[in-house]
């Protein structure tokens, strides 16, 4: 139904467009009776098997929604009645700001990919907490970031505001210095300026009463030894992992004339890079501490290869687009499998 009628349908307009409207259909659809529980009976795979434990916390299923999709905490406990096990809010930033300037959204339909160069659209991080008090047990991740005219110089004590003013409301707290999108942010993955930033986080989240899981989200697109250095960093600063990949500014094989675009490239073309990271950094710290994979994940298949390869979570968004909330019961269906 999803891939034969609704999406070729919602393909011929505007991805951004799409998006909103997606939004404020599904919010329409849950305040109509009994429409809430038929959605749980289509999509949710209750079984106790499924649960796992990372982290310290308690998931009851590993297939999470990534970050980006519902940036501003706007339709979390919605989106979980389609069967996610956890959802990723942000990147939020301590300001509100519009992003960059549109059109910033390309779908590339031959290769089941989308090019994006939103910039950390958000209405800032209080508005999402206010939001945020009204979940209903929904396991979140906050994605945290900072304003794009804070200099990198300053950008620790963004990461520190989001930090403080999420730390009641999320589950754990994701550090996105990988976008390709804020100038110069990449910059922060450099190994002396993230161990300053992770270190500074983390010393500030022991301060805390119940401290909450720290990771870290790194970019496809790093070196080997770049990697090799990842893991000194989480062995330094004491984090509790990795989500592994971001998007990606390679090209590479792709045909869609929006390929010229300037943005990070998600979706199937990624899948293979993001894997390859998942498992080097698996081997080489011999497992010793969780990985979130995200990247490519466009059937069951993939996602167990995700599992495979070292990862503890998994996450879902071009992949969730392109084929629907039924591969969030078929991923949960395979692992049962497995």
């Amino acid at each position: 139904m999803y891939k034969l009628v609704i999406r070729p349908f919602l393909f011929l307009f505007d991805p951004e467009k799409v998006h909103h409207f997606s939004f404020l259909f599904i919010a329409f659809l849950h305040k109509i009776p009994f429409i809430p529980a038929l959605i749980k009976s289509l999509y949710r795979t209750n079984n106790k098997e499924l649960e796992t434990e990372v982290f310290g916390i308690k998931f009851p299923n590993r297939v999470g929604l990534a970050a980006g999709f519902d940036k501003d905490a706007k339709l979390f406990n919605e989106l979980s009645n389609f069967g996610f096990g956890f959802i990723e809010i942000g990147t939020l930033t301590p300001i509100a700001q519009d992003g960059n300037p549109k059109k910033r959204l390309f779908r590339l339909k031959e290769e089941n990919a989308i090019i994006n160069r939103m910039g950390f659209n958000n209405g800032g991080v209080k508005a999402a907490v206010e939001r945020l008090k009204k979940n209903k047990k929904v396991i979140i991740g906050g994605n945290i970031g900072k304003n794009k005219m804070t200099p990198n110089e300053e950008a620790v004590g963004d990461y520190l505001i989001c930090f403080n003013e999420l730390f009641y409301f999320v589950d754990y707290f994701v550090v996105n210095v990988s976008s390709p999108n804020t100038p110069n942010l990449r910059a922060l993955q450099d190994k002396e300026p993230l161990t300053n930033l992770l270190s500074t986080l983390q010393n500030e989240n022991l301060k805390k009463q119940t401290p909450k899981p720290i990771l870290l989200k790194i970019a496809p697109d790093l070196t080997n030894e770049q990697l090799l250095d990842i893991i000194d960093i989480i062995n330094v600063s004491k984090i509790a992992g990795v989500i592994a990949t971001n998007t990606t500014i390679s090209r590479d094989g792709l045909l869609s004339e929006a390929k010229i675009e300037i943005g990070g490239l998600s979706g199937k073309p990624l899948k293979n890079r993001s894997t390859e990271v998942i498992r080097f950094l698996a081997e080489k710290s011999n497992k010793s501490f969780p990985i979130i994979g995200v990247g490519g994940i466009h059937s069951a298949d993939d996602a167990i290869e995700k599992l495979n390869a070292g990862a503890s979570l998994i996450q879902l968004y071009t992949g969730f687009i392109y084929e629907g909330p039924c591969l969030i019961k078929k991923i949960n269906k395979a692992i049962l499998n497995k």
